[in-house]
């Protein structure tokens, strides 16, 4: 996905540098004007064939420049591991994985409950039976729950990502399952939030109306300079993808805002487990 978007946004830097329009550029590839904006926003996979036609439009015909453009679109074609969990990741999932994936800060918010990174395979299950009360077969529970913990590794690789998860308080009383299983889950938060790539802060209710009056959001940061921030709202049935840098600003504010007013992540430690002994 990221390399989708990558080659796109440098592809329409190429166009608009020479002063082809996008529907000039789709006539040169056999595609219409909107399938050039398409590509350009990493919305559709690359054939190299119509890549190399366009450099050539754009008069990119050295080879040493060509070859890294031709390789990220092949590159884009290669299947993500999360598209072996097609049949329980909806598509609009899908691209969030993959952007997850790529990300090298994942800066999130979260309110109903524990953060998916941050769940036991246990209060997993409780989440994810709870929010299909119409009957689902044990087997895609299983394989939901599957993703969810291949999804986790990412913050255990060599390269893993900065990650901050903002917590409201509602979330750590909010029960997913049995007393047994929350604490467990409570227990995991505080003995992750020792890691040296993650960072838990809980918002407490002493702390009264905050910014963040939307709700949750996740925002991502990516290692390559030519791509935006983004940030993720996830809805009941879709999902927004929000990259315009005013609007980024504006939740990286809110996020500065709620860390700066939250307990510190020690105290949040200190927190979690005095939440666990009252239980």
């Amino acid at each position: 996905m990221v390399r989708r978007i990558l080659l796109g946004s440098q592809l329409r830097r190429l166009r608009e540098a020479c002063g082809v329009t996008r529907e000039a550029a789709g006539y040169s590839i056999r595609a219409s004007e909107s399938k050039i904006s398409r590509m350009e926003l990493g919305r559709v996979s690359f054939k190299a064939r119509d890549v190399a036609d366009l450099l050539t439009l754009y008069g990119v015909v050295d080879e040493s420049e060509r070859e890294p453009l031709l390789g990220l679109a092949r590159e884009s074609s290669i299947a993500g591991w999360w598209h072996s969990y097609s049949d329980v990741l909806p598509g609009w999932f899908q691209t969030y994985v993959g952007l997850e994936g790529s990300a090298s800060h994942i800066n999130t918010y979260e309110v109903q409950f524990v953060h998916g990174l941050l769940q036991t395979p246990e209060y997993a299950h409780a989440v994810v039976t709870a929010g299909h009360r119409a009957h689902i077969s044990d087997d895609e529970v299983e394989r939901r729950i599957a993703l969810r913990v291949e999804r986790q590794k990412l913050l255990l690789g060599e390269n893993a990502p900065q990650f901050v998860c903002v917590l409201d308080e509602a979330a750590l009383h909010r029960q997913f399952g049995s007393h047994a299983i929350m604490d467990a889950q409570l227990d995991h938060l505080a003995a992750v939030s020792e890691a040296h790539n993650v960072i838990v802060q809980v918002v407490p209710f002493e702390l009264g109306g905050h910014p963040a009056e939307s709700g949750a959001f996740t925002l991502l940061r990516f290692p390559e300079s030519d791509l935006n921030d983004v940030v993720y709202l996830e809805q009941l049935t879709s999902a927004l993808y929000l990259d315009k840098k005013e609007e980024v600003a504006q939740y990286d504010q809110v996020l500065g805002r709620l860390m700066k007013d939250s307990l510190s992540p020690s105290r949040t430690r200190d927190h979690l487990l005095a939440i666990r002994r009252q239980s």
